[in-house]
């Protein structure tokens, strides 16, 4: 306050309302930073940085993480006192809400996956769901695909609608970018008509991939891909006003590769799902040994 005020009203008359000391003052202005302190100021730079550049989503122990990932030594206590006293928050996730609009007699898939969302390599089991954005233009909808093994975002498409051509699009680019085995991929979704389509299920056979669909109609049953979607709008949709349905699919562009290539998940750990594909590739890949000529 006497810094802000000082020059307009002098620093003594300040300090007599404060009832404080105009020489404590001037000592203190004058006194040399402790290392502690000016260590704090280069540590809070750094936490700001982390923070704007990964959406302003992440709490303590994700710019921690990422500190440390970066060579940036520190303490997650330390981190998380410098984040609460200068009110540096990560997102506080809300509630969930459903899309697809299931069609109960329309022939279904088994449950092949059980509510177990595990695989051991890329392409073996991928997960498909779909959500909306409300702009000024009407609604938006986008449908993604991900890979569970490495919870990579491995097809996406926006569209003004909910027909069967939204998540066939995310579909092929999925297929696309991984050109999946065939008879090696088990592709799992939700009861929603788009999904139980007659064009959607015939792709799936087309390119080798056995169907999937959660047996009991509720969130659970497509639980990873229902997490994805609950990130992207926290993280994403719900902190800004959308205008046009060309602004949210430039801005899903820009989530959807932050995601696959930065954002650093616990259930990798604390690595990006690229990294994570790529010390999995590195690791089964056998080092081809130098012979001389």
């Amino acid at each position: 306050m006497i810094d802000a005020y000082g020059e307009r009203f002098g620093v003594e008359p300040i300090c007599r309302v404060l009832e404080a000391s105009p020489s404590m003052y001037y000592a203190r202005k004058t006194r040399i930073p402790s290392a502690r302190s000016l260590r704090d100021q280069q540590l809070l730079a750094e936490i700001r940085r982390v923070h704007a550049a990964n959406y302003g989503v992440y709490g303590a122990r994700k710019v921690w993480k990422q500190l440390n990932r970066e060579g940036i030594t520190v303490a997650r206590c330390t981190v998380e006192r410098l984040m609460r006293a200068h009110g540096i928050t990560g997102l506080i996730r809300g509630a969930k809400r459903r899309t697809t609009i299931p069609d109960p007699a329309a022939p279904r898939p088994p449950d092949l996956v059980n509510r177990s969302f595990v695989a051991t390599r890329p392409n073996q089991l991928w997960v498909s769901d779909l959500t909306y954005v409300r702009t000024f233009e009407g609604w938006a909808y986008v449908a993604f695909v991900t890979d569970v093994f490495s919870r990579r975002i491995v097809g996406w498409q926006p569209a003004g609608n909910l027909r069967t051509d939204l998540p066939l699009d995310a579909l092929e680019m999925a297929v696309y970018q991984r050109r999946p085995e065939r008879n090696e991929l088990i592709h799992h979704s939700d009861r929603g008509s788009q999904h139980l389509s007659i064009r959607y299920t015939e792709r799936l056979a087309e390119i080798g991939a056995t169907a999937s669909v959660g047996s009991v109609a509720d969130a659970y049953d497509n639980a990873l891909a229902e997490s994805i979607n609950a990130t992207f709008k926290e993280e994403l949709i719900h902190r800004k006003t959308w205008k046009t349905r060309s602004e949210v699919e430039l801005a899903v562009a820009a989530w959807v590769g932050w995601y696959n290539h930065h954002r650093i998940h616990a259930s990798l750990g604390d690595i990006p799902p690229a990294e994570y594909e790529a010390d999995h590739y590195s690791a089964i890949t056998p080092t081809r040994a130098t012979t001389r000529t």
